[in-house]
């Protein structure tokens, strides 16, 4: 079984099977990372991976996750962008009793 060795940004350079590498890549941009728990401080780091590294790594037996980016980013946006007023705003708004429910009544309102 192959030996990968990679980086965590805490502990520097390790080692480990290639059972415990994973690589993701998403249907929606072709963009790929790799991404393992590192043996050491048991923490998941995640990489960045260009296709060569993508098929060096699958090649050698890591796992494949597909994904793709949530459609809401595809949607259109319109109206004014949120300001710090606004997240303030609703941040207070949290604080009160039957907020959600004053939200959802004005929702169907408009």
């Amino acid at each position: 079984m192959a030996t990968v060795r990679a980086n965590c940004a805490d502990c520097g350079d390790v080692e480990m099977s290639i059972r415990q590498v994973q690589v993701e890549v998403c249907r929606s941009t072709d963009l790929s990372t790799y991404s393992f728990l590192c043996p050491k401080c048991r923490l998941r780091a995640s990489k960045a991976a260009a296709p060569h590294v993508v098929q060096t790594l699958l090649a050698a037996g890591a796992t494949l996750v597909y994904w793709e980016m949530p459609a809401e980013l595809w949607e259109v946006k319109s109206g004014p962008a949120i300001t710090h007023d606004d997240l303030l705003a609703f941040h207070y708004d949290l604080d009160e009793e039957g907020w959600l429910q004053r939200s959802l009544s004005r929702q169907r309102a408009a």
